[in-house]
């Protein structure tokens, strides 16, 4: 993609977009709802127009290519299968729409209920089926075109949360089996930090910041980054710069590690949770509340009027309204300008 850009109207939904997606690269499209990442999606696949720049998929500029031309597959998010036609007929819609011989058919359909484990479903209809494989049959319409990209629009969103990480697991499975390019979209950054090779954040119709999940994580390039990866998210602690050290409203002082950053400059802190622990001394402050979610326990703490979440990997339990000191991995700090967003460390 290049200067690729989408206007409804005299509203610009999609900034001038400048992407490359390697052959084989499985990349996520994250960001908040409306950010734009399922128009830009829908773009690729010829389901949306452009009003500016230029795709292209391989060597091919598909600005002006029919969708259905494209050799692209589409797996939506509410599955669009037909009700009327059994598990077979809707995988093997697409082919009997190009007239493919009826043995190659019956061999694509085969294969492809074989690798999702729809053997036993073939005669059934979508209403008899759950929400994992009816998605599974929304996959297998797509892999048995053999298509030379896949495009998934938020595909597990109407999913339960424990088929989720199961459907999870399958489509990158799949990936890996079939070595295609994928471009999934999707709000949910647990997801995209488990699946993609390289994720891609958008905000506001631009793309924010882009690399592997473990880049994102841990050297996040905005606020908005910094803030929207990572579950529970990075603390974002705002003051200014003094003497080297973050000066709070109430005349707390954090320490601060940008050599960026200027005297009496508004800077914003940024730490993990799991990078916060409760200690004997430290910064004072009172527990608001303890989450405890099985292998970790969530600490909510207020401070200097700032609420910041600890993660540890002990039991802990507290009332609210409790005394606790918390230290901070100093290793581990990020600085950003709070005006621009941008981070204040090389």
């Amino acid at each position: 993609m290049r200067g690729v850009r989408k206007d409804f109207g005299s509203l610009r939904i999609i900034r001038d977009i400048d992407l490359d997606v390697a052959d084989r690269e499985f990349i996520t499209l994250v960001g908040p709802s409306g950010c734009g990442k399922s128009t830009l999606l829908r773009m690729i696949a010829g389901l949306e127009k452009i009003s500016g720049g230029d795709i292209s998929i391989g060597t091919e500029r598909v600005n002006d290519v029919a969708p259905m031309h494209r050799d692209v597959a589409m797996v939506f998010q509410s599955y669009a299968l037909y009700p009327h036609m059994t598990v077979a007929e809707n995988i093997s819609f697409g082919l009997r729409l190009r007239r493919v011989v009826a043995d190659k058919i019956e061999a694509a359909v085969q294969g492809a209920a074989a690798v999702l484990n729809l053997d036993q479903l073939l005669n059934r209809r979508p209403s008899q089926l759950s929400g994992g494989q009816r998605q599974r049959v929304a996959m297998g319409r797509a892999m048995v075109r053999n298509p030379r990209l896949f495009l998934f629009d938020e595909p597990l969103s109407n999913l339960d949360a424990k088929l989720r990480v199961q459907m999870r697991a399958e489509i990158k499975a799949l990936h890996r089996r079939l070595g295609s390019t994928s471009i999934y979209v999707t709000h949910d950054q647990v997801e995209a930090m488990t699946m993609a090779d390289r994720i891609v954040v958008m905000n506001q119709g631009r793309i924010e910041q882009q690399g592997t999940p473990e880049m994102l994580y841990d050297r996040p390039a905005t606020l908005f980054v910094a803030g929207f990866i990572g579950s529970p998210s990075m603390n974002l602690i705002p003051g200014i710069l003094r003497n080297g050290r973050l000066a709070l409203q109430d005349g707390t002082w954090l320490p601060f590690p940008a050599s960026m950053a200027v005297e009496g400059q508004a800077v914003t802190l940024g730490i993990r949770p799991e990078d916060i622990r409760p200690a004997t001394d430290g910064i004072a402050s009172e527990v608001v509340d303890v989450e405890p979610t099985g292998i970790d326990t969530l600490i909510l703490c207020r401070f200097a009027g700032v609420q910041v979440t600890a993660s540890v990997r002990d039991r802990y339990r507290a009332p609210p309204g409790t005394r606790v000191h918390l230290t901070f991995n100093t290793c581990k700090l990020h600085a950003f300008d709070t005006t621009t967003g941008q981070t204040l460390i090389n």
